[in-house]
């Protein structure tokens, strides 16, 4: 097979700017829901945290991210059998398309949330195409002295466009909730013509057949493990969590035979779908598994600060519960901006003095970020808050390109599709995972304190014991689920019945901005202080992960 002719030199930066706007545009769809579903639930006349809705809810936020999670090592290696170019295209048109039909979304109700929840699966596919190559390209046309800051550009629009997501999603869901998925389109329409006219495969291609097997399997166990941690966290007759379930025990057990059975296919097939043998790689093992770790750690801390700010916080300083959602965008900005600061410099520094010093850097400070931010009382000053989040997003942003780096360097050109999929598959799983793990620790803590101080509560202020107990009995997750949405749980939880039985002015302080707030405050901050503490030992053990990423590159230049 003949190379195809090598590109001019202006080609590796339009190759940046192209692959630079369809992380970001993917990164961006992945969490702009989290702050504009309440808007969207309300365009299409459902109601969130109804019981039966819970589903629906859940899998409009995480569908998505586990589609990428699946998808991007199959992906890779298309990419590398078929183009890592072509497929980059063909995933930029699919998330355009499926951006199209997301605006336009018909009917109302259940109807219109399954539609919502299969379009953004589509939507997934594309993402997964253009993450699983995006850092292959890159790597395929930027020489090793250029890669860092390539690739931190990069990794800036992946990292920075999950939260520049959330400010996003809370801008347009104020105007209009449709706004939330067109904004996708012209970013999605201009990538898709600017790729397939530009973008060019300029090495050569390994032709194989496609590892059917190996693909189902892993698909199949993904998915499976994946949906038994979102299915997790859920109330399950009586419990709080549902983890001893039925089907998220089944899904657990045979999502692990599945991911077991594909270990073993693929280690006996000779051009499998993910060749393990990269695994003796150091600098692909140990880069793999601390972007894992620090990937939980980032989903963690996202999903906490919302709640935090949504729930307790804002309403305590006079914002009303409908427009937490906004203003906790807004006030997790210096996160953002730490991140956007350091990326850069600390790609550019990488290409220079090596990558392994600010990867261990970055997690390093991100740790005592955290453990700034397990000190900090429930209504903390701001300037204190600010500083640790910018702490936090310098640390992410040290991290980001020297690990991508120690990586993409590590393998040979032919396999980068593949590794390039494999590190994306570990990013994602790890947002999937926080949820998980974190949302789950703190439901433990709210179930040993909440139900307590909030029957307290209520009856204090006139409301039949009975009355509160019933209400105190709810699944913490459903009052956890409405400060991270933005309602006002009490105005959730209780029924309008019971509230205009007792005088006004107790109904109104019970459904005011400052009593939910007060009942929360001691609960949370228990659970917070276990799962930040998580979070500094994910960024600690990430930081080990990274001393141990080393070894000879293997990547042909």
């Amino acid at each position: 097979m003949t190379t195809p002719k090598k590109p001019g030199p202006g080609y590796k930066w339009m190759v940046l700017s192209n692959t630079t706007l369809g992380m970001l545009a993917a990164a961006i769809n992945s969490s702009i829901l989290l702050i504009s579903l309440p808007a969207v639930f309300r365009g299409i006349g459902l109601k969130a945290l109804d019981p039966g809705n819970i589903d629906y809810l859940l899998w409009a936020i995480i569908g998505y991210l586990i589609v990428i999670a699946v998808l991007v090592v199959a992906f890779g290696r298309l990419g590398d059998q078929f183009g890592r170019a072509r497929m980059y295209n063909i995933g930029f048109a699919i998330f355009t398309a499926a951006s199209v039909a997301l605006s336009l979304m018909p009917g109302e109700g259940g109807s219109a949330a399954l539609y919502l929840i299969i379009v953004r699966i589509i939507q997934g596919v594309g993402g997964a195409l253009i993450m699983a190559n995006a850092t292959a390209i890159l790597t395929d046309v930027f020489p090793p002295h250029q890669r860092g800051i390539a690739l931190a550009v990069n990794m800036v629009a992946t990292v920075g466009g999950q939260f520049i997501g959330l400010i996003i999603g809370g801008l347009l869901a104020d105007a209009n909730w449709r706004l939330v998925f067109w904004i996708n389109v012209p970013i999605g329409i201009i990538g898709t013509v600017w790729g397939f006219y530009n973008l060019r495969d300029h090495r050569s291609r390994v032709s194989h057949k496609i590892d059917v097997w190996g693909n189902v399997t892993f698909a199949v166990g993904l998915i499976l493990v994946l949906t038994a941690i979102t299915e997790g966290i859920q109330p399950y007759e009586g419990h709080v969590m549902a983890w001893t379930s039925p089907m998220v025990v089944t899904c657990f057990a045979v999502g692990l035979f599945a991911l077991v059975a594909f270990y073993m296919y693929e280690r006996r097939i000779e051009r499998p779908m993910f060749d393990f043998k990269l695994f003796r790689l150091k600098p692909f093992a140990y880069g793999n598994l601390a972007g894992l770790l620090a990937s939980m750690a980032r989903g963690g801390l996202q999903f906490m600060l919302i709640i935090w700010l949504q729930g307790i916080w804002l309403p305590l300083h006079g914002y009303s519960f409908e427009e937490t959602p906004l203003w906790s965008a807004i006030f997790m900005v210096p996160l953002t901006v730490g991140m956007l600061a350091a990326a850069p410099v600390a790609g550019y520094l990488s290409d220079r003095f090596g990558e392994r010093p600010f990867a261990i850097g970055g997690m390093l400070v991100g740790a005592a970020a955290f453990i700034g931010l397990m000190l900090l009382p429930a209504d903390f000053n701001y300037a204190l808050f600010a500083f640790l989040l910018l702490l936090n997003g310098l640390g992410t942003g040290l991290f980001i390109a020297p690990n991508a780096t120690q990586i993409m360097n590590a393998v040979p050109a032919q396999e980068r599709g593949q590794a390039s999929g494999m590190r994306a598959t570990a990013v994602n799983a790890g947002t999937v995972l926080s949820i998980g793990v974190f949302f789950s620790l703190m439901l433990v803590g709210l179930a040993q304190m909440l139900p307590q101080s909030m029957q307290a509560g209520l009856v204090a202020q006139g409301m039949p014991a009975d009355i509160a107990r019933q209400v105190a009995s709810a699944p913490p997750v459903a009052s956890l689920f409405a400060a991270f949405l933005g309602y006002n749980p009490m105005g959730e939880l209780i029924p309008a019945s019971a509230l205009s039985a007792i005088p006004a002015v107790n109904a109104a302080t019970i459904t005011g901005k400052t009593f939910f707030p007060t009942l929360m405050s001691a609960p949370f901050m228990e659970g917070l202080k276990f799962a930040f503490t998580f979070s500094m030992l994910l960024n600690l053990i990430s930081a080990a992960a990274s001393w141990r990423a080393v070894g000879k590159p293997e990547a042909a230049h």
